[in-house]
């Protein structure tokens, strides 16, 4: 499945992804700010693409082409003619620490820092956001941030998130360490539910 907006396209990863994936990720920053490791090499993108990001609801998050969504308009284009700004997906109950009904979901994204303050990452989510509530029957959505961060939060804010709690200690396994964490929520039945 693909979901459009007038800057992006949300579609599934493919392998053909890997070195674009890499050179977005082997900056620090960007694993840091979601809790994992920057990555080494190509080859440590490609099997992340393999294990992690082919998930159900998972989307690499990429530039629309000036004419559609690919060279020429087809989304099977899309993989490697449009480029690569980040990652976007929803977890379930039994996947998210905050889900606890099969209508509600977590929403986890990053950005490389090249794509900063464009915007695009409340885009990106506020697509996704309708998807899970018109598509998926979605009534609430959940996202977090470790705490600090305060571009994620200005995003989630953007997006109708709204504070539920903080978290201390939560274990950072990829890390090897605990960090606070901020866990915003946002009701999608009210009528400010509308993305």
């Amino acid at each position: 499945m693909v979901i459009e907006t007038e800057r992006l396209l949300l579609r599934p990863w493919e392998d053909a992804d890997a070195a674009e994936l890499y050179l977005l990720v082997r900056d620090p920053v960007i694993g840091d700010n979601a809790g994992w490791p920057a990555h080494t090499s190509e080859a440590m993108s490609l099997q992340v693409i393999r294990d992690v990001l082919r998930g159900d609801e998972q989307y690499a998050i990429t530039l629309r082409a000036p004419h559609g969504p690919g060279r020429d308009g087809g989304a099977a284009d899309a993989a490697t003619s449009c480029p690569l700004v980040g990652a976007i997906g929803l977890k379930s109950k039994g996947v998210s620490a905050f889900v606890t009904s099969p209508t509600e979901y977590e929403v986890g994204y990053w950005i490389g820092r090249e794509h900063w303050g464009k915007g695009y990452a409340p885009e990106a989510m506020r697509a996704l956001i309708e998807h899970a509530r018109d598509e998926l029957g979605c009534t609430v959505i959940w996202a977090d941030y470790y705490l600090g961060n305060d571009r994620s939060r200005r995003v989630m804010e953007k997006c109708g998130l709204g504070f539920a709690r903080v978290e201390r200690d939560v274990d950072v396994p990829l890390l090897g360490e605990k960090r606070d964490a901020v866990v915003m929520r946002r009701d999608l039945t009210s009528s400010a539910g509308s993305v």
